[in-house]
C-alpha cells in the first residue's frame, strides 16, 4: 500500500533539511592551511637570542615587539633562517615589517626576503649570499643608479636565480628582475605587510602600505619554476647610510592546486620571463654601497680639484691687478 502523499512530502522534507544543516567535514579553513613550522608570530618563545625553528645571523635581535634585522647604524647586517626546509609546492607568505630611521632624505639599504636552496650564508645581497639558487624579493629602499631607467624608491623587485645569475647593485638589479614596483613603504606610522604567493608557475607579490586592510598588486608573472625543498629567510644590510629594519611577523599557508605530474623537489629555478636587459651607465657618484674607499678618494679629488681651480683664480686675478696697477702709473707719469 502506497504512503500518503503528506507523509512522503515530510519525509523529503526532512531529508532536505538534514543535508542542508549537516556539517561538511571536508571543507577546510585557513587553520588547516597555516604551517606554524615556517611561520613566526608575538609573543616570541626564544629564550635570550633564540627563536624556535628558526636560526638568527649576524646583528639580528629579539625584542617583545618585533626582530630587527639591522639597527639604525651603518655596517650592519642581519638575518634570520627557517630551519625547516619547505615541502609545500604552492606555498603563501604574509610578512608584518616596519622600516624606519632617522634619515630624511638619505637612507639605506633595504632588506630580502629569499626562498633558497642555500641558508645562513651572509654576503653583499641585502646581507646574503650573490649567486643565489632560487627566488630573491627585494626591498631596496636607496637608488643606486640615477640614470635613464631609474625609477623611484623604495622599490621592490623578484630575481629567480639558478645560481648563474649576479645582483648588480649599481643597477639596483633591474637587468636581472623579473619584475618590480614601486612601494612607498619606509617610515610610515601604520602597519606595513606584504604577500608574496607562489602557485602552480605564477608568483604574485601584493602590498599592504597604505592601512587600508586591502592588498594592492605589486607584480603578477607567470612561467616561475621553485622547487620544494628550499628554505625562507629574511636578511637586511646597512652601509654608510642605515635604517632599522624590524620583522613583526611572518604567517606562511599552503595552497591547494599541486600538479601531481611534476617533481617538484627536482626542478631546477627558472623564469620565462626577464625583464629587459639595460644598458650598464656607470654612476660612481650615486652609490652608497659598494667600495666606500673609492667614494671617498673621489671626494677628496673633487675638493682638492676645487681648492686649485680657487687659488689659480686668485694667482690670475693679483697678477691682473699688478699689470692693471703698473699700467695706470705709467699712465699719469
Amino acid at each position: 500500500m502506497a504512503a500518503p502523499s503528506h507523509v512522503l512530502l515530510f519525509a523529503t522534507f526532512n531529508v532536505v533539511f538534514f543535508c542542508l544543516n549537516a556539517p561538511v567535514t571536508s571543507e577546510k579553513t585557513a587553520e588547516d592551511f597555516f604551517k606554524r613550522e615556517h611561520s613566526l608570530m608575538r609573543p616570541y618563545t626564544g629564550s635570550g637570542a633564540s627563536l624556535p625553528m628558526w636560526d638568527m645571523q649576524g646583528h639580528s635581535m629579539i625584542t617583545n615587539n618585533y626582530i630587527r634585522l639591522t639597527p639604525d647604524k651603518q655596517s650592519r647586517q642581519g638575518a634570520i633562517w627557517n630551519k625547516v626546509p619547505n615541502r609545500s609546492p604552492n606555498w603563501e607568505l604574509h610578512i608584518h615589517f616596519h622600516v624606519h630611521g632617522q634619515g630624511k632624505s638619505l637612507f639605506g639599504d633595504g632588506f630580502a626576503v629569499w626562498y633558497t636552496k642555500d641558508k645562513m650564508q651572509s654576503g653583499p645581497v641585502f646581507g646574503s649570499k650573490d649567486f643565489h639558487t632560487g627566488l630573491g624579493v627585494y626591498f631596496d629602499t636607496y637608488s643606486n643608479h640615477n640614470g635613464p631607467h631609474n625609477h623611484p624608491h623604495p622599490y621592490i623587485s623578484a630575481q629567480i636565480n639558478n645560481g648563474t645569475l649576479h645582483y648588480d647593485h649599481d643597477r639596483d638589479g633591474t637587468h636581472t628582475e623579473v619584475a618590480g614596483c614601486h612601494a612607498p613603504f619606509r617610515n610610515r606610522d601604520h602597519e606595513t605587510h606584504v604577500a608574496v604567493r607562489y602557485m602552480r608557475g605564477r608568483l604574485e607579490i601584493m602590498t599592504d602600505i597604505d592601512d587600508k586592510s586591502e592588498w594592492k598588486s605589486c607584480l603578477d608573472v607567470q612561467g616561475v619554476k621553485l622547487p620544494t625543498g628550499y628554505y625562507f629567510g629574511l636578511s637586511a644590510t646597512t652601509g654608510q647610510l642605515a635604517d632599522n629594519h624590524d620583522i613583526i611577523s611572518i604567517k606562511t599557508y599552503e595552497l591547494d592546486g599541486a600538479d601531481e605530474s611534476l617533481d617538484y623537489a627536482n626542478l631546477s629555478p627558472s623564469a620565462d620571463f626577464f625583464a629587459p636587459p639595460r644598458d650598464h651607465i656607470d654612476d660612481p657618484g650615486g652609490s652608497f654601497r659598494g667600495d666606500w674607499t673609492m667614494s671617498l678618494k673621489n671626494m677628496f679629488l673633487l675638493i682638492f680639484c676645487c681648492v686649485l681651480g680657487v687659488m689659480i683664480c686668485l694667482v690670475v686675478g693679483v697678477v691682473v691687478f699688478q699689470k692693471r696697477q703698473e699700467y695706470n702709473r705709467k699712465r699719469f707719469y
